[in-house]
């Protein structure tokens, strides 16, 4: 089920909304719980079994550390069931492709696989692993199979995240706050996420697809293509982490914060504090930090950084294209750290032509991260530097610029914190003078129920409306 389907938005979520809020505080998390269930199931039922088999090892698994912390028993529990979540990780999203490469090796068809991949499984995985292991460091065991049960599955970040860490929302699962403000501003939070994917991802990602299929490619059709995935991507991802975000807030839960505003970075580690925040915590707190981080020797260090990236693009599927993307990163940050990070803060001149280069370094990332084989992230980079056969602009592609120009200039100022900080000089205003904060208040309320009607608009007429990061 979609966030961004009639069924989600006129169905299921009123009905969980008022069975959780007439439910008893001592219930809702039953609610929660049954509702994510329903929810998960509701495309692929047989896979929520599994989901179940990977609660059950990690709740049992965090009885068993917690009851034997302190003895090599804790150890050896902690590091078979992280195995074991591996394990199934493993199989159901890398199994076929590498018997696939296995076949292509041997040149003839040793090992025949076809198994579908679980929606959400990287992200609930991740939750346990971060559960087990922080257990095993010391934190306490959850003793409520519901409980836990409900941090893994929770509908709202179950199959696109945030990765939500257990220790965050240890406290709420218990015990947690509900009022009409916080209500309010994840309504808010949530029209703004919905808006952003359904207004700006799906007509960029129609921009794309149109893009792929044309016969009169150009230079400039090439980079249009370029900066409309990027910001495709972005506002899919960041677009479904706000209403995970703003759904949080609704049943009292506070996720943080995944994308602050990525584009702005000035150099690539800056990006990636920006970008998918909790996958990059993820990775340092359970891979890279235990490897040693840097406080290896140098090769040790480059070892330790390399490794983190290639599982950072492994874990976006199971493709030679992400490993590259992943390793790409993993190259541009050494280099950032040993050689270009020193040239760039020179003057201000130095950073803002280093600005520039890492926008153009994004860019191509995003090619090789949105291309369907690395054959064909070669030949849309070698295109984009004029190496191709196609020409350097055509008529279909002036077109397409003319059709698409508004969506992307407001795409483009919508990825800066520009609106953002146009609304708190509204709010600062509002503060000062109660006139004009009623009537912001009343403003910001149609203008919610516009996005909300126009966004319904779009999803009954049919339009293009997938999720990239359930693949994921």
């Amino acid at each position: 089920m979609l966030f961004s389907s009639i069924p989600f938005l006129y169905y299921f979520l009123p009905w969980v909304l008022v069975l959780y809020y007439l439910a008893p505080k001592a219930y809702r998390n039953a609610i929660l719980l049954l509702a994510s269930l329903v929810f998960y199931g509701w495309g692929e039922p047989k896979y929520v079994i599994l989901m179940a088999i990977s609660i059950g090892i990690g709740f049992v698994s965090g009885r068993l550390i917690e009851a034997n912390r302190g003895r090599s028993l804790s150890h050896y529990v902690m590091t078979i069931s992280v195995a074991l979540c591996l394990g199934l990780l493993g199989y159901f999203k890398y199994a076929t492709f590498l018997a696939g490469n296995l076949n292509t090796l041997m040149g003839k068809d040793v090992l025949i696989l076809n198994v579908a991949l679980p929606i959400g499984i990287s992200f609930y995985t991740f939750q346990i692993i971060s559960y087990i292991v922080d257990v095993h460091r010391g934190m306490p065991a959850q003793k409520n199979f519901i409980a836990l049960a409900t941090y893994i599955s929770m509908f709202p970040q179950l199959i696109a995240g945030p990765v939500v860490r257990y220790g965050d929302v240890m406290d709420q699962l218990t015990e947690r706050n509900h009022n009409f403000d916080q209500a309010a501003a994840g309504i808010r939070r949530f029209v703004v996420g919905l808006s952003k994917k359904i207004l700006l991802a799906n007509t960029l990602g129609e921009l794309c697809d149109i893009f792929r299929s044309s016969d009169e490619k150009s230079v400039l059709f090439f980079w249009i293509y370029a900066v409309a995935y990027a910001l495709h991507v972005y506002f899919d991802f960041s677009g479904y982490s706000d209403m995970a975000i703003g759904l949080g807030k609704i049943l009292g839960f506070d996720f943080l914060e995944n994308f602050n505003y990525p584009f702005i970075s000035s150099s690539i580690t800056e990006f990636w504090r920006r970008w998918h925040m909790s996958l990059g915590r993820w990775f340092r707190d359970y891979v890279y930090i235990p490897l040693g981080g840097n406080r290896k020797s140098e090769k040790r260090w480059l070892f330790n950084v390399m490794l983190v990236w290639a599982l950072t693009g492994f874990w976006h599927g199971a493709a030679w294209t992400y490993l590259a993307w992943g390793l790409y990163f993993g190259v541009l940050i050494v280099m950032e750290k040993k050689w270009i990070s020193s040239f760039a803060e020179k003057n201000s001149m130095t950073r803002i032509v280093y600005r520039s280069v890492v926008i153009l370094l994004l860019l191509i990332s995003f090619v090789i991260f949105g291309a369907t084989d690395l054959r064909e992230a070669a030949t849309y980079l070698t295109s984009m530097f004029g190496a191709g056969d196609d020409p350097m602009v055509s008529a279909e592609c002036l077109y397409y610029m003319r059709s698409y120009g508004v969506i992307l200039f407001v795409a483009m100022v919508g990825a800066t914190p520009l609106p953002k900080k146009l609304y708190s000089r509204f709010e600062k205003i509002a503060e000062e003078e109660v006139a004009f904060g009623r009537v912001l208040a009343a403003c910001e309320t149609i203008a919610l129920l516009i996005l909300v009607v126009i966004a319904t608009a779009y999803l009954v007429d049919g339009s293009f409306n997938p999720f990239l990061y359930f693949r994921f």
